[in-house]
């Protein structure tokens, strides 16, 4: 099934996609695409969608995953994109976090910061956590998984490489982390090591890849980052991107105020998002 959160930022409802691509409202079923509920979202596979009320017009769609408590990303996890950015390929996998403040609807701008000079954009395959996880084994992990999605690990790197500290900063400002348009349920989606995924900027192709070429596996990080802490439901784990990105292009391309970018990844759905400068915009 592809679940839904639709309506005004802040005010998101619980849908459902049904067969014609129309959205029905889940209301009715449950409070919301989170926590508990993402445990058991199984439940819903028997449901008649056709008998819910369907949603008329082009509402926004939000993030497809409400009450995030962490928002976990994989870095250098594509041996061609450590590459490209001049970096080793890890023993382990590298991890960072971004804001879930960052957190936004995959059509939602993205805000360049203030002072940025070098905004870029990552297409990744998101990880939602549907059943707590503390120490579990790579043959058990993805039973902890409640659905994968699209997710655009959008990137400041200078604020992330040429300023003091950690990555957090340059991952973090607001809209730079546009989650969906899906979360589409793990029956659906088949084997989640073999997805296509693509983003272009302003219609022209810049990642092409696959999931396939992950240095770590979904299994691998799932089991690994529940050795550290428990993963709680709700939680996403962003797992890496193909080569492509602005800061290994030859010479470097980075967003401006006016690019549009489009993504996404087979089965899950696609994004599309205009870029603004910081102050015009928080839609």
């Amino acid at each position: 099934m592809k679940f839904v959160r639709y309506g005004a930022r802040g005010a998101e409802k619980p849908g459902v996609i049904d067969r014609e691509g129309n959205i029905r409202d889940l209301s009715g079923i449950v409070g919301d695409i989170s926590g508990v509920v993402l445990g058991t979202l199984d439940r819903l596979v028997g449901l008649d969608v056709e008998t819910l009320p369907r949603v008329s017009g082009q509402p926004r769609i939000g993030s497809c995953v409400a009450g995030t408590g962490k928002f976990m990303c994989i870095g250098l996890n594509y041996s061609d994109h450590a590459a490209e950015s001049g970096l080793a390929v890890p023993e382990e996998p590298v991890l960072f976090m971004k804001a879930t403040s960052a957190i936004c609807g995959p059509d939602d701008p993205i805000i360049i910061p203030r002072g940025s000079t070098k905004t870029d954009w990552e297409v990744e395959l998101g990880v939602v956590i549907g059943r707590a996880a503390k120490h579990v084994n790579e043959a058990d992990a993805l039973n902890h998984v409640a659905g994968y999605c699209v997710v655009n690990d959008v990137s400041e790197r200078a604020f992330q490489t040429e300023r003091a500290g950690q990555w957090t900063k340059g991952k973090s400002c607001d809209n730079f982390g546009q989650i969906g348009p899906w979360l589409v349920t793990p029956d659906e989606v088949g084997d989640p090591q073999d997805l296509t995924m693509w983003l272009d900027v302003n219609d022209r192709r810049m990642q092409d890849g696959s999931t396939r070429t992950m240095v770590f596996g979904i299994a691998k990080i799932i089991s690994y980052l529940s050795g550290f802490f428990t993963l709680h439901p709700g939680d996403i784990i962003s797992t890496g991107t193909p080569p492509g990105v602005g800061m290994g292009k030859n010479p470097p391309n980075y967003l401006r105020p006016g690019d549009v970018v489009e993504l996404g990844i087979e089965g899950l759905g696609r994004q599309r998002q205009v870029c603004v400068a910081e102050g015009f915009t928080r839609s």
